[in-house]
């Protein structure tokens, strides 16, 4: 019996969908798109879990050695090191640029003479180049020439140089991404409190609800599918990141991403393990990106 009904849903389903002409024309006209998705995303993907499981090389494609590559990678401390250090920034920077950006976007999401004003130029750091960001921030993290390596000297905070130690260049590498994204996670999050009714706060201001209570009952629970979207898009960004790392740590500090280039880049040639760590970050991030949209986004839909 259980069988014979879901059979009959999915041939309902098939005949709903595809049994009108308006929807049939829909998925012909998204097909192509489709396709294109298929070949230019799908094919590099699999050709990359394929070539994880080979021990090939940048000029012949090797014998199949199963998962190999995959035991070699995480008997590897440069591997271990690189996640490590991912899982931190990813967790401290998103946390930090949530925290900070929410109070941004309450801030100027209030009205007060130069409102948009304040907002371009909260936007400033966004705007730079991460590459430029980096640079900018390694000169002043600097031990002869940086203003902040003096200062955190001068007061005691450190004794040493930020950039010789792993643990302070980490943090570095973490508060330079706060200061430079978010301004964009301030964005998303004042554009969903824009879409919050104004009657909605002054009822509650009418039944005697302090800032607080209107802040965890009224702002909070409205701004849900907000923070999700942001914080999803804040942390597949910060998972994968590379540039940052690459620039601000000269080289000293490896991510996943760094790890995965510096295996396949043409003087390692360890496209093996190269691969098997480009195929781990794809897989996790999408078990992220999963995690986010089927529990989170089930627990925020069922809320409301």
């Amino acid at each position: 019996m259980t069988t014979a009904s879901g059979e009959g849903k999915e041939r309902s389903w098939f005949k709903e969908e595809f049994g009108s002409p308006e929807r049939r024309t829909a998925y012909y006209m998204v097909l192509p798109a489709l396709l294109i998705v298929l070949v230019v995303a799908f094919y590099p993907v699999l050709y990359g879990v394929v070539l994880s499981l080979t021990d090939s090389t940048v000029t012949s494609f090797g014998s199949f050695v199963g998962v190999e590559n995959y035991v070699e990678m995480f008997q590897n401390p440069d591997f271990r090191l690189g996640l490590s250090n991912t899982v931190i920034f990813t967790v401290a920077s998103v946390a930090l640029e949530f925290i900070i950006g929410l109070g941004i976007a309450l801030a100027i999401n209030q009205a007060f003479r130069g409102r948009g004003l304040v907002r371009a130029a909260i936007l400033v750091p966004w705007a730079f180049p991460t590459v430029i960001s980096a640079v900018m921030w390694r000169l002043m993290f600097q031990d002869q020439v940086g203003v902040i390596n003096y200062v955190a000297n001068a007061i005691g905070v450190i004794d040493g140089p930020i950039l010789a130690d792993d643990t302070l260049l980490l943090i570095a590498v973490i508060f330079v991404d706060v200061w430079k994204t978010t301004p964009f996670m301030a964005l998303l999050l004042l554009a969903g409190l824009q879409t919050i009714p104004g009657e909605v706060y002054e009822a509650a201001r009418v039944d005697g609800a302090s800032v607080m209570q209107r802040f965890f009952r009224i702002t909070l629970p409205l701004l849900k599918g907000t923070i999700l979207v942001a914080v999803l898009f804040r942390t597949l960004d910060a998972y994968r990141i590379y540039d940052l790392f690459w620039v601000m740590t000269s080289r000293g500090l490896d991510s996943l991403s760094t790890f995965v280039y510096e295996g396949v880049r043409i003087s390692q040639l360890q496209f093996g393990p190269g691969n098997a760590a480009a195929v781990f970050i794809f897989v996790t991030a999408f078990a992220i990106a999963l995690f986010f949209i089927r529990v989170l986004g089930m627990q925020t839909s069922t809320e409301e």
